[in-house]
């Protein structure tokens, strides 16, 4: 199956952000990066056995904002994700692309 996005084909979604014309390495960059930072703190909650409901109690921020950022559907500000990883035992470092 593949869609059509402005008259063209993709297969897959990493086929349209692969594409250099349509999306820039720091946008894939970034992409990729809320990508892999939303789906840790959701395979976290899940790990944990936490309903989003569970974690909006624990992190003292309300559920339907969670529901958000696990969707995508906002990007969250930095003390947010600090209140939402913690009781996961989680927390964010800045380390050196070097160190990747």
């Amino acid at each position: 199956m593949s869609i059509n996005i402005n008259g063209e084909e993709y297969t897959t979604f990493n086929d349209y952000i692969n594409d250099s014309t349509k999306v820039n390495e720091a946008e894939r960059e970034q992409i990729e990066f809320e990508t892999a930072l939303i789906g840790k703190l959701i395979e976290a909650r899940e790990e944990k056995g936490l309903s989003q409901r569970d974690l909006a109690e624990l992190s003292g921020v309300k559920q339907p904002a969670i529901a958000r950022i696990e969707s995508m559907r906002s990007t969250p500000q930095i003390d947010t994700l600090f209140k939402v990883l913690s009781p996961l035992g989680y927390t964010i470092s800045i380390v050196s692309k070097d160190e990747k």
